[in-house]
């Protein structure tokens, strides 16, 4: 497997000292910057736009793990593309046409992602997961930060880390919700290669950022 790569998810920071809180978790060993766009519609939260990731986008080089919860998606992609994401995830439920959304996403010149939610089956990535880069289980219910692990959804990490070895293609699997020291370990076996965290980072003050990337990575540095 792949070494893992944690991505700490900026909604859990601190807002009013954004950029200082990104600054932070990358001296702190973070591997990506999760970003989780949310539109108030396919998801009941309001979160950031384009001008706020290319704001922050200049207080690291850490690649920009963009993560688009809204519907319809395809006439935000350029605009997130432009503000410097470096990997642009989307939800088969976010468009009538996900295939021609992934190749939105290539035209754009970043990295794509497929993300599936908690009920959406692993069926729905067959018919393109040769034009991706990137699959992230949601294994809570999108929308919100701090929820609990749904532990169903480690049987679905492991079908579809099946699915990508059997294709031969370097894709990078990606689990977003619960994640955490205690349930790091069980993702991390059922096959996922980069964990998503946003409590479990930005929690208690940035002196502890480290230590607390260095719980998620459990063996599997």
């Amino acid at each position: 497997m792949s070494s893992i790569l944690i991505a700490p998810s900026i909604l859990s920071a601190d807002f009013a000292a954004l950029g200082e809180e990104i600054r932070a978790v990358a001296a702190a060993g973070a591997d990506w910057i999760h970003i989780d766009v949310m539109d108030g519609h396919f998801v009941p939260n309001l979160t950031l736009g384009p001008p706020i990731v290319r704001a922050i986008r200049k207080t690291t080089d850490l690649p920009f793990d963009v993560h688009l919860m809204v519907s319809p998606v395809d006439p935000l992609i350029e605009d997130f593309a432009a503000a410097g994401a470096n990997v642009l995830t989307v939800h088969p439920e976010s468009g009538p046409h996900l295939h021609r959304t992934i190749q939105s996403i290539k035209a754009a010149g970043v990295k794509a992602g497929v993300a599936l939610n908690p009920a959406s089956p692993v069926t729905l990535l067959e018919p393109v997961l040769d034009e991706l880069d990137l699959v992230l289980i949601m294994s809570v219910n999108p929308g919100f930060g701090g929820q609990k692990f749904i532990q169903s959804q480690l049987r679905k990490i492991e079908q579809v880390r099946k699915l990508i070895d059997a294709s031969g293609r370097d894709i990078r699997l990606e689990v977003d919700g619960g994640v955490n020291a205690q349930t790091a370990p069980s993702v991390i076996a059922a096959g996922a290669d980069v964990l998503v965290a946003g409590s479990a980072v930005f929690k208690g003050d940035p002196d502890g950022y480290a230590q607390n990337i260095k719980a998620l990575r459990q063996d599997g540095t």
